[in-house]
């Protein structure tokens, strides 16, 4: 064997060599795995939590607003009994409050 054969079997064997280091510093370990996972599923919840906070604050102004309207038409009927009675007569009796209804209703003596 020459000594061309020999540079070439050097270059060869460093080479392999050179590329199974760089092969193993390419790869992830498995903490670094896991830790991205877990940045990903954070990233992802953190998300889930905003658009539930903003759904959150809809719901919010929609009980607020149904709450505005329902205050609203009990103002109304009162002054209508009211009216109604002022001119002498008596209304019609009201039908009686359903059991889902009568949680909220106990205040309301219309």
């Amino acid at each position: 064997m020459n000594v061309d054969t020999w540079v070439q079997v050097g270059a060869g064997t460093a080479t392999t060599v050179a590329a199974a280091f760089v092969g193993r510093a390419a790869r992830r370990t498995r903490r670094q795995e896991n830790r991205d996972d877990f940045t990903t599923v954070k990233d992802a919840l953190n998300e889930r939590i905003d658009d539930l906070k903003d759904e959150m604050e809809d719901q919010r102004k929609l009980v607020g607003d149904q709450a505005e309207a329902l205050n609203y038409l009990v103002l109304r009927v009162r002054s209508l009994v009211s009216y109604i009675r002022k001119a002498g007569m008596e209304p019609p009796a009201a039908p009686p409050i359903p059991e889902r209804v009568r949680d909220y209703l106990h205040h309301i003596d219309v």
